[in-house]
């Protein structure tokens, strides 16, 4: 008699299943154990959840394949984070894949957790084709405006690409470069390129202001990123500000003319 497997056995056994008709699923149908009943019910709420992701994933590289069957051998997404903070730089990021890319959490990096993000950026930089990233500084910001300053990153992180790309698709910020280019709002939802492109550089920028919260404590950098907190503003009314504060931005403007 072949012997009973307990319900931790079964949870294992379940663990690798990666589809409903699964022969496991008849196998266990009739089991008793509540236990296993919760388990097939578990897992096939997984593998639906699974299976939408993969059908996401699909959808968002819609834009990279049509380009690549109409000839676009190299397809670049670019995508930018810091426009709004207060504090440090704008960072811009292109990113060009091919079609063995397979990372489906690949979405949005404001959707992503913060360790989601970190996980996901180390398989992008791995499974790339290429990535660029382009900085500009509070300096350029303030001398540029924060507008002209992210465009001229973007095409600079274009321009340092080694494999020059056929097509650009960018999130929002139409570039004065001479490619064709597709401009899609939340470029980041749309794209697999332009969301991988948003987690390199949320991922840069990131380790940067934790960087920076070392160099300047009292801004709450390494929680804010920049961005006008309330925890962040005390600390520049306290303590005025730093090189990295962008002086054309009106509440870090409104403390330099207060002292």
């Amino acid at each position: 008699m072949t012997k009973q497997l307990t319900v931790k056995e079964v949870r294992q056994l379940f663990s690798t299943v990666q589809t409903t008709d699964d022969q496991l699923f008849s196998s266990y149908a009739n089991d008793p154990r509540s236990g296993v009943q919760k388990i097939l019910v578990q897992t096939r709420r997984r593998l639906v959840r699974q299976a939408a992701a993969r059908e996401d994933f699909a959808k968002r590289f819609h834009f990279e394949k049509q380009l690549w069957q109409a000839g676009c051998r190299y397809v670049a997404g670019i995508d930018e984070v810091g426009r709004g903070p207060l504090a440090g730089p704008v960072v811009t990021c292109a990113v060009i894949l091919d079609d063995r890319f397979d990372l489906v959490g690949v979405t949005d990096s404001k959707q992503l957790t913060q360790h989601e993000r970190e996980q996901l950026y180390l398989k992008i930089v791995d499974e790339a084709v290429e990535i660029s990233i382009a900085v500009n500084d509070a300096p350029t910001i303030d001398r540029l405006n924060i507008y002209a300053a992210t465009q001229q990153a973007m095409i600079r992180a274009v321009n340092q690409l080694h494999h020059r790309p056929a097509h650009l698709i960018v999130d929002a910020v139409p570039l004065k470069i001479d490619l064709p280019q597709t401009t899609l709002i939340k470029g980041d939802q749309k794209s697999i390129s332009v969301a991988a492109a948003s987690i390199v550089a949320k991922e840069y920028r990131d380790h940067l202001m934790k960087d920076y919260d070392r160099i300047y404590p009292g801004y709450d950098l390494v929680e804010n990123m920049g961005y006008g907190t309330a925890k962040h503003l005390a600390g520049l009314a306290k303590l005025g500000a730093t090189p990295i504060h962008r002086r054309s931005f009106s509440p870090v403007a409104k403390v330099i003319n207060q002292k």
